[in-house]
């Protein structure tokens, strides 16, 4: 059989609904039948992305050098630079929310909107969020404009038809088919994206990033972000993220958020894998186990305990740690969500409260100036809310490094540090680094813990 008959015989079983095992095309008409009618109901509401960022770079003679380019990173003049930027988005309402990737747009300073009839729109960004890779945007006096219907993407099963639209390389609005590959995809960082992705084989190569995965009704399934390809061309291995979470990053900028806010569930989790689950006696690998817990997490209040499996989250299985946040932050702050975990050999249900990190208690931020060594370091106390910001421990305390300039930022600290000791002295409190940073010494010695490890750094000024 010729390949182009049956692809459209595909396409004909999906468009047309549900057949028999056994049925052929009967007529020259059923086998003709193509994705015209899907491509005419979605092309329209995706659109072109132009954006333009201005960028800090150095000038320095040694930028390419293997060995001194690192160690002269700071050396040279810094000059502003403008940074273009080409992908695509996707309309979802008549009134001009767009959504698109963070790397497409992300600290833009001029973005311009190019529709599939060449209407244009200068769009101003009105949520990021670079954890899942997504921004929102808002065309400026646009109205009664072309839009897509969200599909549930947890209904999306493997084997489902599917389409990819966008701007590939800038040639203009084009359209490529293929299948969904695969789901829960959470063990990979693609993108600027550290999630929960669809994957397909439907082409997306560079200009793609932000465009529309419709299914064969036409509605948005995913919004393409990323391949997995050493050459930089598609190889079939492509990522989207999905329907339901871009449905709620899109309500959270409508409630005039700017950046999107995910429950807190202050743990740290573990997919179970062979060996865990012959230790805990399971017939199979599932779920994802807790291996650290903030005592004022969710999930503690709710009774689970550090050694606990969670099966499920609202009755959807869960066998990953991105998985199990995903289908919270689907969910929504403020909402609730049903947790099915295992205890030993009981399985048990609960229902937790989703909320914000909690800011307390206050995280009494310092800021060093003077005369110091230290001058332009910024320091907080760790609270839940750090800790969520940080993509810190749930177990860890005392005080962070939450920022480094002028010359604390030749120290050798690191956004993220855990101030232990200055020149021997214990770091308790933020005004105990305010008050110890004023020591009139050129010998320092700072001790931090760093990534769970304690570490020493020497300078002399």
């Amino acid at each position: 059989m010729r390949l182009a008959p049956l692809i459209a015989f595909c396409a004909a079983l999906a468009w047309s609904g549900p057949m028999q095992a056994e049925t052929v095309p009967s007529s020259l008409t059923e086998v003709q039948l193509s994705f015209a009618p899907v491509v005419r109901e979605a092309a329209p509401a995706v659109v072109n992305i132009y954006a333009q960022r201005i960028v800090a770079q150095r000038s320095s003679p040694f930028a390419d050098d293997p060995f001194f380019g690192d160690l002269f990173r700071n050396f040279g003049q810094v000059t502003p630079r403008v940074q273009n930027a080409l992908g695509s988005g996707v309309i979802l309402s008549d009134d001009g929310i767009v959504v698109s990737n963070f790397h497409v747009v992300g600290n833009a300073t001029e973005i311009r909107v190019v529709m599939n009839d060449r209407r244009e729109y200068d769009a101003d960004i009105i949520l990021t969020d670079e954890e899942s890779d997504l921004a929102v945007l808002k065309l400026r006096g646009a109205s009664d404009l072309p839009s897509l219907e969200f599909a549930d993407s947890d209904a999306v099963e493997v084997g489902e038809l599917v389409l990819a639209i966008g701007n590939p390389f800038g040639v203009g609005q084009t359209v490529s088919s293929g299948i969904i590959s695969g789901l829960a995809r959470s063990g990979i960082a693609v993108g600027s994206g550290r999630g929960y992705f669809i994957q397909t084989d439907a082409p997306i190569n560079p200009g793609n990033s932000g465009g529309a995965l419709v299914d064969m009704q036409g509605r948005l399934v995913g919004v393409n972000t990323a391949i997995i390809s050493r050459s930089g061309a598609s190889h079939g291995i492509g990522f989207a993220i999905p329907a339901n979470l871009v449905a709620a990053v899109v309500e959270q900028a409508r409630d005039g958020r700017a950046t999107f806010a995910r429950p807190w569930a202050g743990v740290t989790a573990q997919a179970v894998d062979a060996a865990l689950a012959d230790a805990f006696d399971q017939a199979a690998p599932e779920g994802v186990i807790v291996l650290e817990m903030h005592p004022d997490s969710p999930l503690a209040k709710a009774g689970l305990l550090r050694g606990d499996v969670v099966l499920s989250v609202d009755g959807e299985e869960v066998n990953s740690a991105p998985e199990m946040m995903f289908r919270l932050s689907v969910r929504g702050l403020g909402a609730q969500s049903d947790l099915t975990y295992r205890r030993g050999e009981e399985v048990r249900t609960t229902q937790i409260d989703l909320i914000a990190a909690p800011d307390t208690p206050d995280r009494q931020a310092r800021h060093v100036e003077g005369r110091s060594a230290l001058r332009g370091l910024s320091v907080v106390r760790v609270n839940p809310a750090v800790i969520s910001e940080y993509n810190l421990a749930p177990e860890v305390e005392g005080i962070m490094v939450a920022g480094l300039e002028d010359f604390a930022a030749r120290t050798g600290l690191r956004r993220g540090d855990i101030i232990l000791t200055m020149n021997g002295a214990e770091v308790a409190s933020t005004d105990d680094v305010v008050r110890l940073a004023q020591e009139q010494t050129r010998n320092w010695r700072i001790e931090v813990l760093r990534d769970g490890r304690r570490v020493a750094l020497r300078f002399r000024l």
